[in-house]
């Protein structure tokens, strides 16, 4: 509900239309729709509910494969009677039921809800974006010699092509001598 956001008093009269609709014409057996405001920063999605009224027994919260759902309901504390005659009732009653569509990326466990003044606070922490990784790029001569050193089958002087002056010797032929040596 795009129009909820805004402050313009033309919004305004929209959502007291549509709040007039939700209390004439209720969907689903739920009797009212509590109002809400959502809200996001850099760490989380936070959203407000008002429930005047209500204890956190009343309310019922769960998020479940990308939806969030609040449901709950006020029971009416007014007692029809002799001493009690009601002239005019704009509080509501009843059952309410609201869902919300998770973004991608959220950790259900990870959502917390607090209940203070009548307000239902649900914040809902933003999963850490991926970052970048960074990939070698390398020749089809780099992945030869890697290949080779792996294997242990090239010497220093055949990687780099240079020689330091020093006879160099291979692992296997440094085994080929322990083996002679042995079989002495």
């Amino acid at each position: 509900m795009l129009y909820g956001m805004t402050t313009s008093p033309i919004f305004g009269l929209r959502r007291e239309i549509d709040r007039l609709f939700d209390d004439t014409f209720t969907r689903d057996g739920f009797n009212w729709t509590p109002a809400v405001d959502i809200k996001e920063n850099d760490s989380e999605i936070r959203l407000d509910l008002e429930l005047p009224g209500l204890k956190p027994e009343d309310v019922e919260l769960t998020a479940e494969n990308g939806v969030l759902t609040v449901r709950g309901e006020k029971k009416t504390e007014r007692k029809e009677g002799e001493e009690n005659r009601y002239h005019v009732v704009e509080r509501t009653y009843g059952s309410f039921f609201r869902t919300f569509q998770l973004p991608q990326g959220i950790d259900e466990e990870q959502v917390k809800a607090e209940f203070e003044n009548g307000i239902l606070s649900i914040h809902i922490p933003k999963a850490a974006l991926p970052q970048p990784k960074r990939i070698q790029i390398g020749g089809a001569m780099q992945q030869k010699q890697q290949a080779a050193v792996g294997s242990g089958n090239v010497s220093n002087q055949q990687m780099t092509g240079k020689t330091s002056g020093h006879k160099s010797t291979t692992t296997s032929q440094r085994e080929s001598e322990k083996m002679a040596a042995h079989s002495r």
